[in-house]
């Protein structure tokens, strides 16, 4: 058990899910990149909410579904995002306050409005995302509390807040206290089309010694590698020195490091609603796994459960306790 306050502080955009249950003909009429995150302007926002039909408003972002997944498996979560002090920034900080996760950013006074993500779900799962990012974007090295790093033992970066520079910047705040602390620094890649813009600068940070572990779906890391097959992905990623973390959706989960490559068949699921947030809470499960000090077939286990449970309903955040799951199963204490 780790001696930190905190066990796994995550850095990203803080985004308000708004989700609707769609079919492919409205895509296609709103022009709309099937099962892709694209990101949008504050008119299309509304024009998207306007006509997307009844729709469910849940906190999310990708790593604050994160520490709501850390959260509900009994373990110590922070995080970093910026909101905006208006009514969908309340409801974001709120939500994550209740379910005990550590947040003490400041709410931006003015600026753009809280983000906003329009998730529109087909009836095979597959989710669609249309994100106003707003007043995320400007998260600043400001934002960052030295004493929070220094008290997390990993802290847990989303790729999807690469975009912007002062954002880019607290990344590399973070990373450099972290590590000063002696302390571990993760990464998710966030999305295909997210690693095709910062392609060099990713590999960049596994190369230079800022990550210790890397988290991506295997279309990801065939992307990071300008791979047209998983093995030779794969393989480049045996290359790295570093703890890589790989989904692959129904296939289950593959554990690369340079000595071995183990796979863990994934949790069975009855129906999967929505997949939005499976990523999200496999690194939950995994980096729970890793402050517990469990082998890491057992880590990727514990994150293939909290996948299945986000997948079987709307939102990406556990509406069980995860905890009671994992004992269920034997898997924690």
């Amino acid at each position: 058990m780790s001696s930190h306050r905190i066990d796994v502080l995550t850095l990203g955009n803080a985004i308000v899910d708004v989700l609707a249950h769609t079919d492919e003909a409205f895509l296609v009429h709103k022009n709309v990149h099937k099962g892709a995150m694209q990101l949008i302007d504050e008119a299309r926002a509304e024009e998207l909410f306007a006509d997307m039909g009844p729709a469910t408003v849940i906190s999310g972002g990708s790593a604050a579904n994160t520490a709501a997944g850390i959260a509900s498996l009994g373990a110590r979560a922070g995080f970093i995002g910026k909101v905006k002090d208006d009514a969908t920034g309340h409801h974001f900080a709120h939500d994550l306050k209740a379910i005990d996760v550590h947040y003490d950013v400041a709410l931006a006074k003015d600026g753009p409005a809280t983000a906003r993500s329009f998730i529109l779900v087909t009836p095979d799962g597959e989710r669609t995302m249309n994100t106003y990012l707003g007043a995320c974007q400007n998260l600043t090295p400001d934002d960052v509390n030295p004493d929070t790093v220094k008290a997390s033992s990993i802290v847990y970066l989303e790729g999807y807040l690469w975009d912007p520079p002062a954002a880019k910047e607290a990344f590399r705040k973070a990373v450099s206290i972290a590590h000063a602390a002696g302390n571990k620094v993760a990464l998710t890649l966030s999305d295909a089309f997210c690693v095709d813009r910062y392609r060099d600068e990713f590999l960049g940070l596994m190369r230079d010694g800022s990550l210790d572990i890397l988290f991506a779906n295997i279309h990801e890391l065939q992307s990071l590698y300008g791979a047209s097959d998983p093995e030779t992905a794969l393989a480049a990623l045996r290359e790295e020195s570093i703890l890589g973390v790989v989904t692959r959706s129904a296939e289950g989960a593959l554990v690369v490091t340079r000595s071995e490559t183990r796979a863990v068949a994934a949790s069975p699921v009855d129906q999967v609603v929505d997949t939005t947030g499976a990523g999200d809470l496999f690194a939950a499960g995994f980096m729970t796994g890793l402050v517990r000090d469990l082998d890491l077939v057992d880590c990727a286990r514990l994150g293939g459960l909290a996948a299945a449970e986000v997948i079987s309903h709307l939102g990406a955040r556990p509406q069980t306790s995860l905890l009671d799951l994992a004992r269920q199963e034997g898997m924690l204490a």
